[in-house]
């Protein structure tokens, strides 16, 4: 009896760990890590409103808004929300074909009528976007945007890539300057207002599909910062690096990959003619020289003729070169004499100009470099840095040499640049350059449509402004781009600065 209970307690023993070998589960594959791409920007802004001031370009770069068209690598223009431009015959007709899978982060399916909307409520909120108010723009069907122009408009494929035409759900956003309801491949996390800017994938983007699962974006002005959080592994890259720490990463190619490329960002000053005469700014251009500031910059910048690349057939302007003595000549024979201290006088009154600047884009070494350059021909300068330029000095007019920089081409095409510099009632004329002939040329170039053609008067406006010493064109940045080993797709390859994360954004 005691043989027969042993065996049975023994098979049913038997049963109980095959029972248990066959519901055991088997051990879960742990979850893969978030891809979430840490960067630095230099700017920050108070409010996400695609529409307003410069907010749109941030707004590209966070991957969060898209607009009809962008521009390539190679400076094409290329469908994105729209599918293809049409013009009529006479040129003041646009049929514009949107893509017919595009739809904003909420499904909501895109429609003309809605992108007509955008583009009269950005003429409304953006002074700088009031010409569209000039034109009809209407829905001709779900798919199908007209826009008549009242005159040739040449540039407009040009216009519709500007990141502030990015185009919002208006009546799916709740909250513009908070959380705007857009079609990118990225939607907002989180947004602290002139601050951390934190996004993540957009499950319903209608494009393709997008490899990051987020970004998170740093507001860091301060160099030294950016360069510390690199090394650190707080970031994982940022555009616009220095010279000192691009050699630094380019000692270290197992970790960091740096990427330079031609860009069209430009670094230049504007002489007051209302308070400075021909003479002068003669002199001031003469002593100033682009090519040491831009072996100072250890090859961040390229040195600049006129604001475009020579390599452009509107580029094609002369400048004389950097001579200190021609300009100490120029001054003396305009009656400036030296006194006690070796700086020019005239009529016992000493020059010290007011060089404004701003501390960002290396113009706060250009300026202290410039007023070195200037010392060395006998102009005296004090040196004047805000943290805003365009509400203080540029609004003002307070100064004899202002810095600034800013995009020069956006597509390919001058109009851009000449418009916003060199136009009788552009907020530039503060500083008192003024030719009828000039402006002429540029109204000429406003209607223009042949390519070459454009390039010849481009090249004749800005021969004229420098020939007047209206303004010192210093140089072109590099747009030189460092990531940590295995970061591709933050736009390093694009000239241009509104560009940044997009679906093929990845880290190996």
């Amino acid at each position: 009896m005691k043989r027969i209970v042993a065996l049975v307690l023994a098979v049913l023993l038997a049963l109980g760990l095959l029972g248990c070998a066959k519901t055991e589960k088997p051990a879960e594959t742990p979850a893969a890590e978030p891809q979430i791409l840490k960067l630095a920007e230099s700017f920050a802004y108070p409010s996400l409103d695609v529409h307003k001031e410069y907010y749109g370009w941030y707004t590209s770069i966070y991957g969060i808004s898209e607009t009809l068209f962008r521009v390539g690598d190679d400076l094409s223009i290329q469908p994105l929300l729209a599918e293809k431009a049409e013009t009529s015959e006479d040129g003041l007709t646009w049929t514009v074909t949107l893509a017919p899978k595009a739809a904003f982060s909420n499904g909501k399916a895109l429609t003309a009528d809605m992108v007509a909307r955008n583009l009269k409520r950005l003429a409304e909120v953006n002074p700088r976007f009031a010409y569209l108010a000039d034109f009809n723009i209407s829905a001709a069907g779900d798919q199908t945007l007209t826009i008549v122009t009242p005159q040739i408009y040449p540039t407009l494929l040009s216009d519709l890539t500007a990141p502030e035409l990015g185009i919002m759900d208006l009546d799916g956003t709740a909250d513009f300057d908070n959380a705007p309801v857009c079609t990118g491949p990225f939607v907002l996390k989180s947004f602290q207002p002139e601050g951390t800017v934190e996004v993540e994938k957009n499950t319903a983007y209608w494009n393709e599909a997008v490899k990051l699962d987020g970004a998170i974006f740093y507001y860091m002005q301060d160099d030294e910062s950016k360069l510390l959080a690199m090394q650190s592994g707080e970031i994982d890259g940022y555009t616009s690096v220095t010279a000192a720490a691009k050699d630094i990463y380019a000692a270290d190619p197992s970790r960091y990959v740096l990427t330079q490329i031609p860009a069209t960002r430009l670094q230049f000053y504007v002489l007051n003619e209302t308070r400075m005469d021909d003479v002068l700014r003669r002199a001031v251009n003469l002593a100033a020289d682009p090519g040491a500031i831009a072996a100072y910059l250890g090859g961040t910048v390229s040195p600049a003729v006129g604001p475009f690349t020579s390599a452009a057939p509107y580029g094609k302007v002369t400048k004389p070169a950097p001579d200190p003595e021609a300009a100490k000549a120029a001054l003396e024979g305009a009656g400036y004499t030296l006194n006690k201290d070796g700086f020019y006088e005239r009529d016992g009154q000493p020059i010290q100009l007011n060089i404004c600047y701003y501390a960002a884009r290396s113009l706060d070494s250009i300026a202290i470099l410039l007023q070195e350059q200037l010392k060395a021909v006998g102009i005296d300068s004090i040196l004047t840095v805000q943290e805003d330029p365009d509400s203080t000095y540029i609004a003002t007019g307070d100064f004899d040499i202002a810095l600034y920089c800013m995009i020069a081409d956006k597509a390919g095409d001058p109009y851009y640049c000449i418009d916003a510099l060199f136009r009788q009632d552009s907020r530039w004329a503060i500083a008192g350059f003024r030719s009828d002939a000039c402006e002429a040329l540029i109204n000429e170039l406003q209607f223009e449509t042949n390519v070459t053609r454009r390039a010849e008067l481009a090249n004749q406006i800005v021969q004229m402004v420098i020939d007047d010493n209206a303004f010192g064109f210093v140089g072109l940045f590099n747009k030189t781009t460092v990531t940590r080993k295995g970061v591709e797709g933050i736009a390093e390859n694009c000239p241009f600065d509104f560009y940044g994360v997009d679906a093929n954004t990845g880290i190996g």
